[in-house]
């Protein structure tokens, strides 16, 4: 008996990191899974192995979630090509600067609001009627510990996870009464972005805080199977809730407070 056996997953952001892991790990347990992604090569690779390894339906969507209409058609792909939609998970992120707040300029906060705010706005609604007429979804929105703790440098990062996360929240409670959960994740997890951004900030590295369970997370044993578990049937009566999966980094606050260049 596997966990999401006959469920079909929508994983923004699925070709590389967390997304990835989560990817595979629905796989595991049998969903089929469509990834989302501007990366075709490294999303086609992600595809392939889920076929060969899991023997599972997997398709690849060229996504930018920046744009409206390109997140309607990703819903609205996946309704046409597996007949269903049970799991939405927005993880996409399109990288972002790094300096003082008050250098920040309008197109960089915008930029955040359109990769957090908006995709998921977009693809919860396209995603709720089905969801609806089944009595039954699963939503699980990638947040991040930078704007719980307000990390410095990273505003319109920090900002536009937690507008997605209060989108979270409200609609939980809309939608409760459909069976449909949503939930928040905050991880803390070596990816490629972020071993890129420590490697271009020396400073930011020694200053990034160690969770207190001392080591950084692991996208595929620390982070997927805590997404396996909001996607299947145990967590049918979790909804509005936002996980810290950083080893206890949330527990006293504060985050990195590195001397940033005027």
């Amino acid at each position: 008996m596997f966990a999401l056996e006959n469920r079909v997953a929508v994983i923004t952001g699925g070709g590389s990191g967390i997304g990835r892991a989560i990817a595979r790990r629905y796989a595991s347990e049998r969903a089929q899974v469509v990834i989302a992604d501007l990366d075709r090569e490294k999303s086609e690779e992600v595809v392939q192995s889920l076929q060969r390894e899991f023997g599972v339906g997997c398709h690849f969507l060229a996504t930018d979630v920046r744009e409206k209409d390109q997140v309607e058609a990703m819903v609205a792909d996946t309704i046409d090509r597996f007949g269903r939609l049970d799991i939405l998970v927005n993880n996409a992120w399109g990288g972002g600067t790094f300096r003082k707040g008050e250098n920040k300029s309008d197109s960089e906060m915008e930029h955040g609001l359109a990769m957090n705010l908006w995709p998921g706005f977009w693809s919860m609604k396209a995603a709720f009627p089905h969801m609806k007429a089944r009595q039954w979804g699963r939503i699980i929105n990638m947040c991040s510990i930078n704007g719980v703790n307000a990390y410095t440098g990273t505003l319109e990062y920090n900002v536009s996870k937690e507008a997605l996360r209060a989108l979270s929240r409200s609609l939980a409670r809309e939608w409760a009464a459909h069976q449909i959960c949503v939930n928040v994740i905050c991880p803390s997890a070596i990816t490629d972005s972020l071993a890129g951004l420590l490697e271009k900030s020396p400073d930011l590295a020694k200053a990034a805080p160690m969770p207190p369970m001392g080591r950084i997370g692991d996208p595929d044993s620390d982070i997927a199977g805590v997404a396996l578990f909001l996607a299947g049937e145990d967590a049918r009566y979790l909804t509005g809730n936002t996980l810290f999966v950083d080893g206890g980094t949330h527990i006293n606050g504060g985050g990195w407070s590195v001397a940033l260049p005027d």
